[in-house]
């Protein structure tokens, strides 16, 4: 989800737009170690650098290996989601049912040659420990406030569930990945992190990684000037600078967004800035609300 923030910057001040503002990246750019050859960077030893290739189908894998059941074109899931792309782009695949099945048989081939979509109980409950599968393993009650809403309900959750989850929304992330690869490793009896670079995908030594642990960055000058940055990369402005709240209120109500592609009035945005500020001498940062 977008985020946007106001600050506090010069009248004059003219750093490109949308482009992450150089005090979020320049301290670390005498940090970039050289990366390490034995692992090729990715931290892992060979046994989990072939493990994550199986996860993302880069490597040989049936689902038979994990107990699964091969996706159809008759699985709901799979059916589903060759309909929104079919619908989405039919100038490319075609359309009506031949294109639909088309895509589902194109989906099984992908999807039962990927680990990922074909979880084992045991990698179920590696990511179930590092609380990865909220989705399944709470309920959400909108009646309660907070972190709270979401309420650990205490049933099994089933390789099949999992599988089939991972076909609806956004699935798997690397995090995952790596949970889960490490606790095959650790099944196997095998080391997961690479064992010349210590997992960290670089070399460096200890003092080099401490200084780099220990860089801070810096934010834009602060002045009399209103800008809206976006905080979902490092950081970076999204508006021009203007002298006033007001002008940057109106200028956002025509321009911005607060989510996805929902805009709200000047006088939603105006009601996250500050309107009377004479303290320009530390760094002003106002987080717009989302509604409104």
């Amino acid at each position: 989800m977008g985020h946007r923030t106001c600050k506090r910057v010069p009248l004059d001040f003219d750093w490109p737009l949308k482009k992450v503002w150089k005090g979020y990246t320049e301290p670390w750019k005498e940090f970039h170690f050289p990366q390490c050859e034995a692992c090729e960077g990715t931290g892992y030893a060979p046994m989990a650098r072939h493990l994550k290739d199986r996860w993302y189908g880069n490597a040989p894998f049936h689902p038979a290996e994990t107990g699964s059941t091969p996706f159809t074109a008759e699985t709901p899931e799979v059916r589903a989601f060759a309909e929104r792309q079919v619908e989405r782009s039919p100038e490319f695949y075609g359309s009506g049912e031949a294109a639909i099945l088309r895509e589902c048989e194109r989906l099984c081939r992908l999807w039962n040659a990927q680990w990922n979509h074909h979880l084992g109980q045991a990698d179920v409950d590696a990511l179930i420990e590092h609380n990865r599968l909220r989705d399944l393993t709470h309920d959400f009650d909108p009646e309660r406030e907070g972190k709270d809403r979401w309420i650990a309900h205490g049933r099994p959750v089933t390789p099949e569930q999992v599988n089939r989850w991972g076909l609806k929304g956004f699935g798997h992330d690397s995090l995952n990945c790596h949970f889960v690869v490490e606790a095959a490793c650790e099944r196997l009896g095998v080391v997961a992190t690479c064992p010349v670079c210590d997992g960290h995908g670089d070399i460096a030594t200890d003092a080099q990684r401490e200084a780099a642990e220990n860089v801070e960055e810096y934010e834009p000058p602060v002045g009399e000037g209103w800008q809206l940055w976006e905080t979902t990369s490092e950081g970076s402005p999204t508006s021009p600078v203007f002298a006033t709240a007001e002008e940057l209120a109106e200028w956002c109500a025509e321009n911005a967004t607060v989510f996805a592609d929902m805009k709200q009035p000047a006088e939603a945005w105006l009601a996250g800035f500050v309107n009377d500020t004479t303290d320009v001498e530390s760094l002003l940062v106002i987080t717009v609300p989302r509604d409104g």
